[in-house]
């Protein structure tokens, strides 16, 4: 499925583009250092209106669809860093998109708005030790106390973690199961809330945390939606999360490719280019056709969901097939490059270690299978 793009979105490319390669490539390996985005990078992002894309309008927001935010991700993946997207997405799809949805005019108007300008940063926490695809299983528990609630548990992997604002929380506030799920906001500075930042294999530019809460104490004001229907809430996000996972992995992709098929140039080797043996031609002829697949099925997938239609299986297929293509050609074109590709300076070996991510966040591939199972009838007695 080819994409016709509008000149709104044009000019948005060209504008992100620019950004980019002024502001972003040139620190993306000191913020891979670092283990964080910068917050002003947030703040020039949000005066440019870059952080509010699908956001209200009545709450700073731009009020786009979703291919105002593919074509964000495109260009912003032209960094280098897969840490500095999932950094920026963490905060402006995942974590605010769920308060501007569902929260309070009183909640939007103090999450929402400071987010979409860049003058606050959110999480979403959600994974927990013992829950990670299993969202119906997370122990966090938040018990009503007069005007607040108090909350104890622990969340793992959660991205800006340690540099949030505000946590846009999964809580258990009633019995087992989904039913006894909510949605909280939790205050950075919140008193019995603490944070530890994790290392990581990849993915560097993009802080992630475990999160401890003993006692916290948060205001019931700050319930997104209604109690105990937290967990329709989360579900309503992951299709969002999954087609930004599906537009980063066929971006990191294709930019592995590029990389490449440029080395296969200039490479030389037994008095010929690399591109000259025809083992190497293949290969890079199956990576180019692998990846034209998955930008359609992601496109497809992307339709569907802007023209408001059920796409729960192809957005499903369209995280697996992108982000496992996306791990077949990092291993093949790090394998390209040789002992280059394996070295920490070089694009190819940090595009290689980034990709192992993309097929553990917003659901793994595991799950995706068993969604598409399910959905097509592949279950053991489906009629």
């Amino acid at each position: 499925m080819q994409r016709e793009w509008s000149e709104e979105h044009e000019l948005l490319r060209r504008s992100v583009n620019e950004f980019v390669e002024r502001e972003i490539t040139p620190h993306v390996l000191d913020w891979e250092s670092a283990g964080e985005v910068p917050r002003q990078v947030f703040r020039k992002l949000g005066e440019l209106g870059m952080l509010g894309m699908r956001l209200s309008p009545e709450y700073g927001g731009g009020g786009q669809d979703f291919w105002f935010t593919t074509v964000l991700l495109q260009e912003l993946m032209r960094c280098g860093s897969i840490g500095v997207p999932v950094t920026i997405m963490a905060h402006a799809e995942f974590a605010t998109m769920l308060i501007d949805r569902w929260g309070s005019p009183a909640l939007r108007e103090k999450y929402v708005r400071p987010a979409a300008a860049g003058r606050m940063l959110g999480a979403l926490g959600v994974s927990e030790p013992d829950a990670g695809s299993d969202v119906a299983s997370l122990r966090t528990r938040a018990v009503r106390d007069g005007d607040d609630y108090i909350i104890n548990g622990s969340k793992l992997y959660i991205t800006n973690g340690t540099i949030a604002d505000y946590i846009t929380t999964a809580v258990r506030t009633g019995g087992p199961g989904h039913r006894g799920i909510s949605v909280i906001v939790v205050p950075g500075d919140s008193k019995g809330l603490k944070r530890r930042r994790i290392q990581k294999l990849g993915t560097h530019a993009s802080d992630t945390a475990e999160l401890f809460f003993e006692d916290c104490r948060v205001p019931a004001d700050n319930l997104v939606g209604t109690e105990n229907d937290g967990f329709r809430l989360v579900m309503s996000g992951f299709e969002g999360e999954r087609l930004v996972l599906a537009v980063i992995a066929c971006a990191h992709a294709r930019a592995m490719f590029d990389e490449a098929r440029k080395w296969g140039h200039q490479r030389k080797a037994f008095g010929q280019q690399l591109l000259g043996f025809q083992v190497w031609q293949h290969r890079l002829a199956d990576l180019l056709t692998r990846i034209e697949a998955a930008e359609a099925l992601t496109y497809r997938g992307i339709d569907l969901y802007v023209n408001g239609r059920p796409a729960q299986s192809e957005i499903s297929m369209a995280k697996l097939f992108a982000t496992e293509t996306a791990l077949d050609v990092a291993r093949e074109c790090a394998q390209f490059q040789g002992g280059l590709g394996y070295m920490e300076e070089c694009l190819m070996a940090r595009l290689h270690r980034d990709a192992l991510a993309l097929t553990i966040g917003a659901g793994t591939s595991e799950m995706m299978r068993g969604i598409i199972a399910r959905a097509n009838n592949l279950t053991a007695g489906a009629a």
